[in-house]
């Protein structure tokens, strides 16, 4: 049992059905695996599960438990702040897969 630390700047949904709450109604949460500590009260910028930049949220709360399968999970809470233009996702998508997600090609 351990917590691991997220980058300060990244919030990946690995659920589009997750990804589509925050957009449509503004507010969100997502499950990962593991007990993890995200930047409560910190505006990261989203992803989605293909790893483009999407959105500016507010990380709301983050709630690490273990389920009731024995399962060591980190529900996220956030809030959307706002969807990124066409050319802020493309700078935030190239700078993320440079410094987090690793380089394609």
């Amino acid at each position: 049992m351990g917590f691991q630390t997220e980058f300060n700047s990244v919030c990946k949904f690995k659920s589009e059905q997750e990804l589509y709450e925050l957009l449509e109604y503004g507010r969100g949460k997502m499950m990962k695996s593991g007990f993890r500590v995200f930047p409560t009260g910190q505006k990261v910028i989203a992803y989605t599960p293909d790893n483009r930049a999407i959105a500016i949220v507010k990380i709301a709360a983050s709630i690490a438990e273990i389920n009731f399968q024995g399962e060591e999970v980190t529900q996220v809470e956030m809030e959307l702040v706002r969807k990124l233009n066409e050319e802020e996702s493309r700078v935030q998508t190239a700078l993320a897969h440079e410094m987090f997600f690793g380089a394609k090609g």
